[in-house]
């Protein structure tokens, strides 16, 4: 018997710190373990004690690439414990903000994330010389989301502007207007993105996949909704704990959050499009179409497409916002503590961002939860490595791990909520 053992000691192109273990004989699987063992940062623990006006910017903390999606997910289960209503403009301001990041999130994995893999290439640098004008749009698209970022939320990284009930402070129109011609050329730039990622080579792997997504009557959810899945899965966001758990694996310090009798799902892109397609704008529409996407897509892999799609969907969304802006009489609505609990959710760029809050009568947090997209799609991509490993089996182990790599890189994990790099062992006897 022949062993054969490969270690990786860097991943790039992911955000956090993982292993991976694989143990084949005769070319089949037969133990695999994706490991996380970052070390925890305590942040459901330090937030304890603390009063609910500190959460948002906290919890913005946790990943300075989707931290809107933190305070979203905060403020929406502040006022939930709260018993709060915030108006439309206010709505619309939160739906503008996470346009931004959006933006800025989609295109920096699709450009300097994923793209590499299928073009084949170690990062986004060494990709530039022969693609410069590829890299400097990705670039472009990027700051023009940080550019919303900021007039909204203060600044670009950990905005201080979100608050409960709304904003510290409302954009003019003129501020907003600043913007249009910018966004205009985003879009057009995200159409010819998806068109371009659309010819890259597709690993030929489609799994039934539970997907799961915010849902909205009127609108491709983002910052708010029900959760539902293409499995009957149609709950109130309150009902968060009914339905799911965070469970401990012993290889890993980071929790799997599965569907209770059911186990692993898929959260994020893929499922977002499936479950509400026909949610998006006409033009977002169109441009999954021209690239050869149907209503639903199971390939992981072509979730770099759908990243794409939702850019147009981003751009598109801005532009209608600012062109029906009317800013909110007040650009907050004042909050009274009360004893209770709170449950809030808003699509991050790689899924879910659920938050649940217990509060004491001065609003002061006695409890609170908090599970990122990462954490719900980890026992996933767990799965999908079981189920990808076979078919690359044969190759050589350096071309096997690029593989592997790739196929952890499909769901953008933010480990960390996530680094730099992944230990992989291949056992093989």
């Amino acid at each position: 018997m022949t062993e054969k053992t490969i270690e990786v000691d860097y991943l790039a192109r992911v955000e956090g710190e993982g292993a991976m273990y694989v143990k084949m004989e005769e070319d089949k699987v037969v133990d695999l373990h994706f490991k996380i063992f970052e070390p925890p940062r305590f942040f459901e623990a330090f937030l304890r004690g603390r009063s609910y006006r500190d959460a948002p910017d906290i919890t913005s903390r946790i990943c300075g690439i989707c931290p809107v999606a933190y305070q979203t997910s905060a403020v929406n289960a502040i006022e939930d414990a709260f018993g709060m209503t915030v108006s439309e403009p206010i709505r619309e301001l939160r739906k503008l903000i996470y346009c931004g990041e959006w933006i800025e999130s989609h295109a920096l994995h699709v450009y300097m994330l994923h793209a590499p893999d299928f073009l084949g290439y170690e990062s986004a640098i060494h990709m530039a010389p022969d693609f410069p004008e590829i890299v400097e749009q990705g670039l472009r698209l990027k700051k023009i989301g940080n550019d919303l970022l900021a007039l909204i939320g203060g600044r670009e990284i950990h905005p201080i502007n979100p608050r409960t009930g709304g904003f510290f402070r409302a954009p003019t129109r003129a501020e907003l207007d600043a913007l249009v011609d910018d966004l205009q050329w985003a879009r057009e730039a995200a159409v010819a993105t998806t068109a371009w990622v659309a010819r890259f080579d597709f690993a030929d792997f489609e799994q039934n996949y539970e997907f799961v997504a915010l849902s909205h009557p009127d609108e491709y959810a983002v910052v708010d909704g029900r959760i539902i899945s293409n499995r009957g899965l149609d709950i109130a966001v309150q009902e968060w704990g009914d339905v799911f758990e965070e469970r401990h694996v012993e290889w890993s310090n980071a929790l799997h959050a599965v569907v209770k009798e059911r186990g692993a799902f898929m959260t994020g892109p893929n499922a977002r499009y499936s479950l509400g397609f026909e949610k998006l704008y006409p033009i977002a529409q169109r441009t999954a179409r021209a690239a050869g996407l149907g209503p639903t897509c199971s390939n992981p892999f072509k979730s770099i497409i759908i990243r794409a799609v939702e850019m147009v969907q981003a751009c598109e969304e801005a532009l209608r916002i600012i062109d029906r802006y009317v800013a909110p009489e007040s650009p907050f609505v004042d909050a009274t503590p009360q004893a209770g609990e709170g449950h809030g959710a808003s699509e991050a760029p790689r899924g879910i961002c659920y938050h649940r809050y217990e509060f004491d009568a001065d609003g002061v947090i006695l409890d609170c939860q908090i599970v990122p997209p990462t954490s719900q799609n980890q026992l996933r991509i767990e799965e999908d490595l079981w189920n990808y490993v076979p078919q690359y089996a044969h190759l050589a182990d350096d071309e096997l791990q690029w593989q592997l790599e790739q196929a952890i890189r499909n769901y953008d994990p933010c480990i960390s909520c996530a680094t730099h790099f992944l230990n992989l062992t291949v056992e093989r006897g």
